[in-house]
């Protein structure tokens, strides 16, 4: 349940974002105060290596409306941005980036929606500045591609920036897989979901942690955690390889009885042989993808650990995000 009097929680996973905590800071409590409900932002510290921590228990010394959860280790935006959404306590929830790439002024309108009886509304990009053709190209594709190979709607060219309203939560914080892909999952969980549009900005500070290997390895997270597809399309390209093969085989065995002609030479067996493995390999990539994701997930650790806890005042049993497998019960080893 919501802290009592609490409306709004703002929930913003970091990483090496120390330039940007003063500024997102002085953003986010203009436009918050201008709502003139009670509000609170949750940082999550996710195993930062510069002074971001530094800076946020500052915050937390000055604004009691600031908290702070430290993890032990770096754990990943996914699993930072659940963190902060199992501590939240407001009636509405905003994940937000500390980089300013995503514009707090947008929050207003995102309430406004929320006030029109929306359980969650997307803010969704028309403009992405800063960023290279090819990351756009890249990022543009990516969303068509899940929306034709996964069973849900993940919505186009929109990131985790949103709101969504307190049953919403309490169903996230059941969904305890290890290998997240929050877009999916907010989309998953359903609800009445609408979008509010933007145009995304530059960083205020700082260089993205986000290489396209990072990028590569989340599309694929976000593809095998929604669409069982690629086992499917493995399956079919084998047999129609085999069928063709087949056929290739019936081919020669006719045309040598018929016209004496020997099997074709060593170039075009190799050929073939190569063709073939190269499949198989391609097949049983595809299966590891899964394997090891079920290997991960059978495993049953926790999704992480808390470090330290700043600014708040009591443990609420809202936040037992392990139920039965929970075992840390001290502020300061809290695991998710």
């Amino acid at each position: 349940m919501p802290a009592e009097g609490c409306t709004f929680s703002l929930v913003v996973p970091v990483y090496n974002e120390g330039p940007n905590i003063a500024p997102f800071y002085e953003r986010v409590a203009c436009v918050m105060q201008g709502l003139g409900e009670p509000y609170e932002i949750i940082f999550v510290n996710d195993g930062s290596q510069d002074d971001t921590l530094d800076r946020l228990l500052a915050l937390a010394g000055k604004d009691p409306r600031v908290k702070v959860i430290d993890l032990s280790r770096n754990f990943g935006k996914e699993i930072a941005l659940t963190a902060g959404i199992d501590h939240a306590t407001g009636e509405a929830v905003i994940p937000i980036d500390a980089d300013l790439q995503d514009p707090p002024e947008l929050i207003p309108e995102l309430v406004a929606k929320w006030r029109e009886g929306y359980d969650v509304v997307y803010a969704t990009r028309r403009e992405r500045e800063g960023e290279s053709w090819l990351k756009r190209a890249t990022a543009h594709l990516f969303y068509r591609v899940a929306e034709k190979i996964t069973p849900i709607k993940i919505p186009r060219d929109t990131g985790d920036f949103r709101l969504m309203s307190r049953p919403v939560v309490e169903a996230l914080k059941r969904l305890r897989e290890r290998n997240r892909f929050m877009k999916g999952l907010f989309a998953w969980v359903g609800f009445k979901q609408t979008a509010v549009y933007y145009r995304r900005e530059r960083r205020h500070a700082g260089k993205t942690k986000w290489n396209y290997w990072k990028l590569w390895n989340f599309a694929l997270e976000g593809i095998t955690s929604f669409s069982y597809i690629p086992l499917q399309f493995a399956t079919y390209f084998g047999l129609t390889v085999a069928l063709f093969a087949f056929i290739y085989a019936l081919f020669i065995v006719v045309r040598t009885l018929l016209f004496g002609r020997d099997v074709p030479g060593y170039p075009s067996l190799i050929t073939v042989i190569l063709f073939l493995g190269g499949v198989q390999l391609f097949a049983i990539g595809i299966l590891g993808e899964y394997i090891g994701r079920i290997y991960s997930e059978v495993k049953q650790r926790p999704l992480y650990i808390v470090k330290g806890r700043y600014g708040f005042h009591r443990i609420r049993e809202a936040q037992r995000s392990e139920g039965p497998n929970r075992t840390a019960k001290k502020i300061g080893s809290l695991s998710g």
